[in-house]
């Protein structure tokens, strides 16, 4: 097996290597949308059952406690899915750790 041959395949392996971590980031990534989706979608079944349950039951409207707050839980999420707030992000998460080990590494550095 010649050098050339030899280097070749080792870049074909890369690519390949690259490829399987590209495809296992992105199916990580469907897998947290699919996730919020179904959050969502029991937040929407189970308070419209609720709704029904207190027009039906008298008594005070009380619904819209439960649908407020897991309302803001639904919000969360989806900043935490889609970024909305930068600070829920991957990457700004990776990009603090970095800043924050380099700065590490500059104060123990003297």
């Amino acid at each position: 097996m010649s050098d050339e041959t030899s280097a070749t395949s080792l870049t074909t392996s890369e690519a390949d290597e690259q490829q399987r971590k590209a495809e296992k980031r992105a199916r990580k990534r469907v897998e947290e949308i699919k996730g919020f989706y179904h959050h969502l979608t029991v937040y929407l079944v189970v308070n419209a059952i609720l709704f029904i349950i207190d027009i039906f039951s008298g008594g005070g409207v009380w619904f819209y406690w439960v649908l407020l707050g897991w309302g803001i839980a639904i919000a969360f999420h989806a900043s935490s899915v889609f970024s909305f707030l930068p600070w829920t992000s991957k990457e700004w998460e990776e990009r603090k750790v970095r800043e924050l080990m380099a700065k590490d590494s500059d104060e123990h550095r003297y």
